[in-house]
This record gives C-alpha cells, structure tokens and sequence, in this order.
C-alpha cells in the first residue's frame, strides 16, 4: 500500500506540472506589455475607444459605482491634452441638446466674418415659433452683433440666437445647412441641426460628438469670453437691460471654468458642456439630460471633484 502511495505521487506531480505552464501562459497572453498600454491610452485613438475605469480616476476611489452616481442620462469627460477619455456613460446615446446648439450658432456666426460692430434687429420671424417662450428682446430691438453674440452664449437668449442665423448669406436655411456643414466637418457624425436657438428636439447630438465642438468653439476668444462673463449690460433702444449667466457654476465665480454653455428643453432635459482648466490641463466636460433643474450642475461639480484629485 504505502508503494502504490509512493508510485502515485509522481503521476500527481507530472499532471500537476503538465497544467502548470498552461496557467501561467494565459495571463501573460493576455495581458499587453507596459509600453503599449500606454501607448494605446494617450493616442489620438483614445477618444473613440471604448475604455472602462482608467487608472487615472480609479487611484481617486472613482469606480463604477462612482458613475451609477452621476443623473445625467449621457455623459463624456476628455483630457484634451492626451486625448485621454477619462469617463464616460452612454456617451453615444443620440439626444436632444437644447441650447447647446447656441456652441455651433456662435462657432457658424463667427466664421462669416461679418462686422461685428455693425446693428442687428430683432423681426417678427426671430420669435420662438417652437415652444412660443417669451423675451425681454422686444421685436424692433437693435444691439450689434457683439451683443447679440454676447447674450446668445452668456444667457442663452434666443431671439440674439435668431437674429444671429437669419443674419446669413442664404438666410436662415442656409444658416442650418452651414452648421450641419461644419458639424459633419467636425467629424460629428450623430448630430443634426434645424435651428440656431436648439429649441427644437430635433437638434440632436451625441456627448462623445459634442466634445469636438467644445474643442471647436475653445479656439474662438470671444466665445470663450463671452460664454463665461458673469454679467452684461444691453441697450437695445429702449432703456437697457442686465443678463446674467446661465450657469450656476460661472455665477458662483468657477475661474476653472474657461467656456460654457447649458441647455434646456422638456425633451432634452437639463444640458451643460464645460471646458475646465485642471491643474492647468484642459478637460472637457459634457452631461446631457439630466432630469431635475441642479442635477446637471451637481453632476459636473462631482466630476470636477475626481478630476482635481486624479490629475494632480
């Protein structure tokens, strides 16, 4: 008996030993070198990749439950300096946007090269024919263009956003085609116009889409400045009126903040896209449809929170 014992345990041994270089191949199949996986993360590529948790975030206790906590329905978070997407949540969900659109409105606007400085008046057919929202600016107003671009971005006012579009080489329709130009330009391939204001659901856009016009618009000085002033002043003839920013984040004084833009509409829900300065690194930020009227703002907040403490 103890023989047999004895003439067993090599055969143990030798089927043990037959596994074993099996097991030990299989993570290291699987598993790139060091050098490539950071290669692959800094790439150009990185935008479009489909990454889970990354490294960054994760040594700051954000997981994937850490995400379940943001309300936003989509949301995309993108190191702008390696590309690197640093979260994101049904970030190809295709979405109304709201006043978002008023990004693309400044961006088509700004590329006509008209003389800023010249008058614009606000018609009749620059009324919300949509929603049939109100105004504080009454039709025969007349601000320049700097004006009206300035309100547009700063308080989200659609009749700046209208008469801004109408105000087009081809009108209004060539206007809406001139944006979904530039959309398509912009490799925004989930997202469609059909007015400057975005108060039609029917703007639609997707957050990863959307980071590439945050990107877009931060080359332009004025909408970088004019997105993120707390404050202007109007004199569209009669008397003069004060707006504020849209954004509760700007208002509370965020000097991180380096351009911004909200959006709301029943169908959209509540919208904010941001460029922030982390630690000196642009990050863009974009959360679509969030249901209640803080939550996109407390999403961002949240974000920006890990952001500071991963990026350090």
């Amino acid at each position: 008996m103890h023989a047999a014992k004895l003439g067993a345990k090599p055969q143990r041994q030798s089927a043990r030993a037959a596994r074993q270089p099996h097991r030990a191949k299989r993570p290291i199949a699987s598993k790139p070198p060091r050098r490539a996986q950071g290669v692959a993360r800094y790439s150009p590529a990185a935008r479009t990749a489909a990454h889970s948790t990354p490294h960054l975030l994760a040594r700051c206790g954000y997981t994937h439950k850490s995400r379940a906590l943001l309300r936003s329905k989509a949301v995309y978070v993108v190191d702008e300096r390696t590309q690197t997407v640093l979260t994101e949540k049904q970030a190809d969900r295709v979405l109304p946007i709201a006043s978002v659109s008023k990004l693309m409105t400044a961006v088509v606007s700004l590329d006509a090269k008209r003389q800023l400085n010249g008058p614009l008046e606000v018609l009749p057919q620059d009324r919300d024919f949509d929603k049939f929202t109100g105004s504080r600016l009454r039709v025969g107003s007349r601000l320049s263009r700097h004006d009206m671009l300035h309100i547009a971005l700063m308080s989200s006012e659609n009749r700046a956003a209208a008469a801004l579009s109408r105000d087009y080489a081809g009108g209004r329709p060539g206007f809406v085609a001139a944006m979904n130009a530039k959309a398509r330009a912009l490799g925004m391939r989930h997202t469609h116009f059909v007015n400057g204001t975005g108060l039609s659901p029917k703007n639609v856009s997707t957050a990863r889409d959307l980071s590439l016009l945050v990107a877009t618009a931060s080359r332009y000085p004025l909408i970088r400045a004019y997105s993120t002033d707390r404050s202007h002043i109007v004199r569209p003839g009669h008397g003069s009126l004060s707006y504020h920013n849209s954004d509760a984040l700007v208002r509370a004084g965020d000097s991180a903040i380096v351009l911004q833009k909200t959006g709301f509409i029943n169908e959209a829900g509540h919208c904010l896209v941001v460029r922030m300065l982390v630690h000196g690194r642009p990050v863009d930020i974009v959360v679509l449809g969030a249901p209640g009227p803080h939550d996109h703002v407390a999403d961002v907040v949240r974000i920006s929170r890990w952001l500071r403490c991963s990026l350090r």
